[in-house]
């Protein structure tokens, strides 16, 4: 369920799963108005779904729907996944903190959260999965920077360090010495613009991320390859997060091989 959704790889991938795993059953794009996510997650039960994950923007709203969320998702104060029992009760999960570190460790093995600050860029619930994973890696310093300082205020005093809140203004000043960037807004997705960040003063050493995979080189990936520093987009992230998902539904563990990320990126 997302507002936009039509553009998500999910169907590809768990339906890819279904064949191989012969079940009887189909992974559908919903496309949910904010107003309307409610009704729609309460029509999961009567029309015999056995879960559904939500994306942008249906994340946060979701939390004061679900009936119980489990207590990652209730540290990072965002949903990603919901398991609807059979008494028709809906179970709110978050498997991005998880399929972001997968990624991170399967596409950069020296990879270590410990290595220097970390900027994430914004504050919403992609923001909020990736800083909590961070922090639970070991990260010692998270710079968060959101154009509405406000709510990156919010958002650092509520998980308390390593995350620090900076002015949206002393966005490039930030990337100083950085380890690794993060951008976790929808800006550089197709239809969006592109990041307003500048990489100027980034460390050529540093790790530029990014949780969009709609292109898979975002201007801001683009940007900070051309000038040598190492990228990873958003692919990995949503395979790797999907199983625990699959795990939750099902009772199966899919893998994620080469042939299914093939998959997934010839149909980008």
């Amino acid at each position: 369920m997302g507002w936009p959704v039509m553009h998500s790889r999910s169907p590809l991938l768990h339906n890819y799963w279904m064949r191989q795993h012969h079940l009887q059953g189909s992974y559908v794009p919903l496309a949910i108005e904010p107003a309307r996510l409610g009704s729609a997650l309460r029509a999961l039960h009567p029309l015999g779904f056995a879960g559904c994950n939500l994306t942008i923007p249906h994340k946060q709203t979701a939390m004061a729907i679900v009936d119980e969320i489990d207590a990652v998702a209730s540290k990072i104060g965002a949903i990603s996944c919901v398991v609807v029992r059979p008494d028709g009760l809906l179970v709110g999960s978050n498997n991005d903190c998880y399929g972001f570190i997968q990624n991170l460790k399967q596409e950069q093995p020296a990879w270590r959260a410990d290595a220097g600050p970390i900027a994430v860029i914004g504050a919403g619930g992609g923001s909020r999965a990736v800083c909590y994973a961070l922090a639970q890696e070991g990260a010692r310093e998270i710079r968060l920077l959101n154009r509405t300082f406000e709510r990156a205020r919010e958002m650092a005093a509520e998980f308390g360090p390593p995350l620090t809140a900076l002015p949206w203004e002393q966005r490039e000043d930030a990337l100083a010495d950085v380890a690794m960037v993060v951008n976790t807004t929808s800006q550089g997705m197709v239809g969006e613009a592109a990041l307003d960040l500048k990489l100027d003063r980034m460390p050529a050493s540093a790790l530029a991320a990014d949780l969009i995979y709609i292109p898979r080189d975002t201007p801001f990936l683009a940007a900070a390859r051309a000038r040598g520093n190492r990228t990873i987009n958003g692919v990995g992230m949503l395979l790797h997060q999907a199983r625990p998902a699959w795990q939750a539904w099902f009772r199966i563990t899919p893998d994620v091989t080469p042939e299914l990320r093939a998959l997934i990126e010839n149909s980008l």
